[in-house]
């Protein structure tokens, strides 16, 4: 009798419950957000000579994976892409490579788009490779050359591939010389890198172009403080863009001194005096001259023979440099040194030791067994 009556007392309050405004109403079950009949397919993996083959008949979706597979940290990756490399290296060498740096707000990529578009109007084709700042707390970068060159960008005789200096020396990527040897051999006869424009980037990017270019711009104050005697002196052509307007005499005045200060300076190694240029790069006014200050110039370095002998010396710098990028991974990747090196620097920020005696320390401790 008592259960009966609490079981007509739970109907009942049920009942009143179901009626009330409070009442929640059952909805229907969670549904899936992705598409259960979705099938991602899997790029599928390229073998090293499908790589090759690719990149030599002019893929440049292909060329874009082995460029990712160079600048990859992954040691398998690493393995590949220097296979990749050695097989390209002999359809490698071929093209111009051009350095292209001046300070923030110069106009690099608005030059690059409009000049690139006359090039490849002549029958070249152009690779541009960008390299942008990586941040320091992040890591991460923009990115955004093709939309600032959105003009070339769908050009099919224009490959431009923006990559993330990642720390590396002066903002310029670690494997642009190696991206360069892809391209070449990918049919690329014009090869552009620009710069970041800031710190030492200017001295990496001078060891692997053959003519070095420097824009300067008018009008943003007193020209001559742009004339450093370090830039100065790796530059071959030095251009002073968006004369235009109101800003063309400033543009001309700028070129007179820059003509004067280059006079000043010893005759660089190739024999050549570097000229100066003034061109707009919205008005598209100036670029044929420069680009014939260009051919000038190689012609001159081909019939010398100082292109062949700068890009020799170039090989050795690079070799050498690849040498010091293997031997402090090595260092760093030690068991041995990652167990010690935090000691160490407990030690030098307590003041207990000094850097030179911790580097010392674990130096020897590097190489005592090799």
């Amino acid at each position: 009798m008592t259960f009966t009556k609490i079981d007509h007392y739970e109907n009942h309050h049920k009942k009143e419950h179901s009626e009330s405004a409070l009442n929640v109403t059952e909805g229907v079950a969670d549904q899936p957000i992705v598409n259960p009949y979705f099938v991602r397919k899997r790029r599928p993996t390229l073998s090293t000579d499908d790589y090759v083959q690719g990149i030599l008949a002019h893929d440049t979706t292909i060329l874009s994976q082995a460029i990712t597979l160079v600048e990859s940290n992954n040691p398998t990756h690493y393995a590949q892409a220097q296979e990749i490399i050695e097989r390209c290296l002999p359809h490698a060498g071929r093209s111009i490579r051009i350095g292209i740096t001046g300070v923030p707000g110069a106009g690099k990529s608005t030059f690059i788009e409009a000049i690139g578009g006359m090039v490849t109007e002549e029958g070249h084709r152009l690779a541009v490779l960008a390299v942008d700042p990586s941040s320091e707390r992040s890591g991460g970068s923009i990115l955004g050359d093709k939309t600032r060159m959105a003009t070339i960008s769908a050009n099919p005789d224009v490959f431009i591939r923006p990559s993330p200096s990642a720390g590396s020396l002066g903002g310029v990527a670690r494997k642009s010389r190696e991206t360069i040897v892809l391209c070449e051999a990918a049919g690329f006869d014009v090869v552009f890198i620009e710069t970041v424009g800031v710190g030492q980037s200017e001295t990496a990017v001078h060891s692997m172009v053959d003519m070095f270019m420097l824009l300067q711009i008018a009008g943003a104050g007193d020209e001559l403080q742009g004339i450093k005697r370090g830039i100065m002196e790796m530059a071959d052509m030095v251009v002073i863009t968006k004369a235009e307007g109101d800003n063309l005499h400033r543009a001309e005045l700028a070129k007179r001194q820059f003509q004067n200060a280059l006079m000043l300076f010893p005759m660089p190694e190739s024999e050549w005096r570097p000229q100066v240029f003034t061109c707009s790069s919205v008005a598209g006014t100036g670029l044929q001259e420069v680009w014939h200050g260009v051919e000038e110039y190689l012609a001159f370095i081909k019939k010398s023979g100082w292109l062949q002998q700068n890009r020799n010396r170039q090989n050795k710098y690079w070799m050498i440099e690849s040498i010091n990028e293997a031997l402090r991974n090595s260092f760093y990747q030690d068991p041995r040194i990652e167990s010690a090196l935090a000691e160490c620097e407990r030690e030098v920020l307590a003041d207990r030791m000094s850097s030179f005696v911790a580097a010392k320390k674990l130096l020897d401790l590097y190489f005592q067994t090799r």
